[in-house]
């Protein structure tokens, strides 16, 4: 066995030490209401927080262009229906990441060798740090119409997210984390506001179907719809973000409760975004090439200022929580398969290297939005399709791993849960053909 891939004394006492953090945590002795509120926000974390992030700056514009050309109607059912798929997903690295204690890339490595374990990490870094590039895209947007020039808004943008850093601790931290999150209940707010017809979304839901007039160009908007409800980056994520917060094989049901109601709050608020967006339906040119500055702009004139402006706040916020959760999916691997310290415990001073890769990742998405004539619209369909692409072998190595027996024991899974994830890898196939084809063709 490789010599890198064993943890060393510091890195098992400190996860022991997480876990009884965390215990700790959950025995409390608090009383009645009280105590079941405590126990909901302190198993609270890497479910909530991966799944809240996938909703980022990206996905927020996709949901709303999507909006702004069909309407209620097509795709507000498909993206609460995605719920399943994205819990499959994520409860599987949870899993995996609770019973063994070990992120998906130093399993990769020490049961299938060098190359794989390599491979994974080489493919994630390259597809965060594009997806790192449409985050700030989404974040500058904002602040660049309220009149700040573009160099400003990024070096806001950028201090903030690097700022995260400085706090002491794993629980801080991720409390700080899910608190940003929560601001994403402003896209709901602005729904709202937007008076959206109730009726026609039930209705959505009784004649589901594809109007004849929409096949033609429907299929990208199915994909990019998909796309955004699992990343490969949220799969590093949750398994790493598990061990570190001291979830073992005892704490599984806590931990997929957490998973649940994110992937919950996640379809709502993307149903949400959905619906703002077709508050704009034939009102918008152009919708193919629809930028954040351009929704925004249009929901000003059609919905007032503050519309406007909160939608503007709800993007920046998910483009915030997205380059924290993204950065950090790519520290903790590249710290796991090298060896380095990697606990959000750990200080800079503890942890340089990997707080040098979650700040350089940062860095350079800070300073390529800077570069003149940069296509920022090809790096966003870029991002989209390297991330279907590396999704379905990630996806592969996660529903072989949790089914191995001899990894996993008792916890590995059941025969319907394999039948189910290898009828998704067949999906994601699928839809990775349709995206070549879409994009290329």
């Amino acid at each position: 066995m490789d010599s890198n891939i064993i943890p060393n004394d510091l890195e098992t006492s400190q996860s022991n030490l997480e876990r009884s953090r965390f215990r700790e945590m959950m025995a409390q002795r608090k009383h009645g209401w009280q105590r079941y509120i405590w126990i909901f926000w302190a198993l609270l974390g890497p479910g909530l927080l991966a799944a809240l992030a996938d909703n980022d700056a990206g996905g927020v514009i996709s949901y709303a262009a999507t909006g702004v050309q069909f309407g209620i109607g097509l795709f507000i059912p498909l993206v609460l229906c995605l719920a399943f798929l994205t819990f499959t997903v994520q409860e599987m690295s949870m899993r995996l990441g609770a019973v063994t204690q070990e992120g998906f890339s130093r399993l990769a490595l020490r049961r299938y060798g060098k190359f794989w374990g390599f491979y994974h990490i080489t493919t994630l870094a390259f597809e965060n740090l594009l997806t790192l590039v449409t985050e700030f895209i989404g974040m500058t947007a904002g602040l660049t119409l309220l009149g700040l020039p573009l160099w400003l808004s990024d070096l806001i943008c950028f201090v903030f997210i690097v700022s995260f850093a400085i706090f002491t601790g794993y629980f801080t931290k991720e409390r700080i984390a899910l608190l940003v999150g929560a601001l994403n209940v402003v896209f709901l707010v602005v729904a709202g506001m937007t008076h959206p017809n109730l009726a026609s979304i039930g209705h959505a839901f009784v004649a589901w179907n594809v109007p004849t007039s929409l096949r033609g160009g429907v299929i990208w908007f199915v994909i990019a719809t998909v796309g955004n409800a699992i990343a490969p980056w949220m799969i590093f994520f949750q398994g790493s973000g598990t061990i570190d917060k001291g979830v073992s094989s005892r704490e599984l049901i806590l931990g997929r409760i957490d998973t649940a109601f994110g992937c919950l709050v996640q379809v709502i608020v993307a149903a949400g975004i959905i619906i703002v967006g077709a508050s704009l339906f034939g009102h918008m040119s152009n919708v193919s090439s629809a930028g954040p500055a351009q929704i925004i702009d249009a929901l000003h004139h059609s919905y007032g200022r503050w519309v406007a402006i909160l939608f503007g706040i709800g993007l920046f916020d998910a483009g915030f929580l997205a380059s924290i959760t993204v950065s950090l999916s790519s520290s903790w691997s590249i710290s796991e398969l090298f060896g380095w310290s990697k606990s959000l415990n750990d200080t800079l001073r503890q942890a340089p290297k990997f707080y040098a890769v979650y700040i350089g990742s940062l860095l350079f998405a800070a300073l390529a939005i800077l570069v003149p004539h940069l296509p920022l619209d090809f790096l966003s369909i870029l991002a989209q399709v390297v991330g279907g692409i590396l999704m379905t072998p990630l996806l592969i190595f996660l529903v072989v791993m949790t089914s191995d027996k001899r990894l996993m024991g008792q916890y590995r899974t059941k025969i319907f849960g394999r039948v189910w994830g290898w009828l998704m890898v067949t999906l994601l196939c699928g839809l990775t053909l349709a995206t070549f084809w879409q994009t290329f063709f």
